[in-house]
């Protein structure tokens, strides 16, 4: 509803629609969970806001979820926040909620994260299998990163300036290519000592951007699951 000049989002719109078309008269072919996708990455770029009326909330759902929670309580939970996942989605959700509820509670945000950052994606040519960092004051750091492509792994290990940089160079060693890093960002999404790290990674490849997102309980691995996922994009979009 539009008062005093204020304008419907899009999101909120298409959340109405879903919710009270039937008894209006109207319908749609929108793909509700996309749309929020894609309005959740705009924000968390761009530092705008949502349309607080569109399906509930996060900070008001009072969802909260433990590694006891089975995959139908995490769709249920996913829907309630306006996400209504494929069953492939919905698989893809559930793992990557079952690796950061084996740390720690799951609240909305954190789903909402979980959500935007696995449903929709590049089909994973590259898997991280696992990281080890090396770091402090007195020494340089260093990563060792394993990934897995079709059934291959391979190791990648290096030095950097930092922990996130040795990480970055040690996967720029796998994959066999640099890509020029237009934007890279960090945020937590919650507070407290186990709040979840977000990463934010753009590449540039030929001409084009290429983003990926990618959360942990700890920033660097929040990282190397973002640079991951851009790259999988890039890998898919040249297929």
């Amino acid at each position: 509803t539009a008062v005093s000049g204020d304008i419907t989002a899009l999101e909120g719109f298409a959340a109405m629609i879903k919710n009270c078309g039937d008894t209006c008269g109207f319908c749609s072919d929108i793909k509700n969970t996309e749309l929020n996708r894609i309005v959740k990455q705009i924000v968390r770029i761009t530092g705008g806001k949502t349309d607080t009326a569109a399906p509930i909330a996060a900070e008001q759902s009072g969802i909260t979820l433990d590694g006891s929670d089975g995959k139908d309580a995490v769709v249920s939970a996913a829907a309630a926040l306006g996400y209504d996942l494929s069953d492939e989605d919905a698989q893809k959700v559930y793992e990557e909620f079952r690796r950061v509820a084996a740390k720690k509670k799951v609240g909305a945000k954190e789903l909402e994260v979980i959500i935007t950052s696995t449903a929709m994606q590049a089909p994973p040519t590259y898997t991280l299998v696992n990281y080890v960092i090396n770091n402090g004051n007195v020494i340089s750091a260093s990563a060792q990163v394993t990934l897995e492509r079709d059934g291959n792994r391979t190791t990648g290990i290096s030095i950097g300036d930092g922990p996130i940089d040795a990480a970055l160079l040690a996967l720029e060693q796998i994959i066999g290519s640099r890509y020029e890093l237009e934007d890279f960002k960090i945020e937590t999404v919650t507070e407290g000592k186990e709040s979840i790290g977000s990463a934010l990674v753009k590449l540039r490849f030929s001409g084009k951007l290429y983003s990926g997102n990618g959360i942990s309980t700890d920033i660097i691995g929040a990282s190397i699951r973002a640079y991951i996922n851009a790259v999988n994009k890039i890998v898919y979009g040249e297929a």
